[in-house]
């Protein structure tokens, strides 16, 4: 089950290449992190652009902790741009790097970039990270599914589908569970 977030990869798309650090950010489990590291990650391909000049980082994954240091994260991502091609510069959950701005500040000089980033915490949810790049950032906010979005992927008729809208609201993994006690569990995480 695949939900198209239109309007939202239209707005990527949009920002595309614009020399700007493309900042998405949503309340939890929004789908900041679906609508970059897949949908957005498809479009890119599907649009001739090379597997490897994207390069994505999950900055949550244990299997990237050395990269929660600024100058490996920086070096990490230096050294996989090897030519003149533009490189599109995914990074999950930014905010777990210590001084991720500095970073992000130092590649922007980088002239064949594009940098999206995504992250979840109370300071990245707020305006203080579009002021922290005034003049070099911009805010792509996504909010929960929309009723038409959710209704794209469910199962049943719209009066059934409206009455779950209602009750579970429109965060995308929930649109998925079939058991109203998981959906419960689920939203009280």
């Amino acid at each position: 089950m695949e939900i198209q977030r239109d309007y939202y990869l239209n707005k990527l798309i949009e920002a595309k290449n614009d020399k700007l650090i493309k900042v998405v950010t949503g309340i939890r489990r929004c789908g900041k992190s679906y609508l970059l590291n897949t949908i957005f990650y498809n479009y890119l391909l599907n649009n001739g652009v090379d597997e490897k000049h994207i390069i994505k980082v999950a900055l949550d994954d244990s299997d990237y902790e050395e990269l929660l240091e600024p100058k490996n994260l920086s070096k990490y991502i230096k050294e996989k741009i090897i030519d003149k091609e533009i490189y599109y510069i995914i990074l999950d959950e930014i905010q777990l790097v210590n001084n991720f701005e500095g970073v992000l500040n130092g590649l922007l000089r980088i002239e064949n970039i594009d940098i999206y980033v995504t992250g979840s915490n109370s300071k990245f949810l707020s305006t203080d990270i579009i002021t922290e790049f005034r003049g070099r950032g911009e805010e792509i906010r996504i909010y929960p599914l929309s009723y038409s979005e959710f209704m794209s992927v469910y199962e049943g008729d719209k009066l059934d589908g409206w009455g779950e809208y209602c009750t579970y609201g429109g965060l995308p993994l929930v649109v998925s569970m079939k058991n109203d006690e998981r959906k419960m569990a689920y939203l009280k995480e």
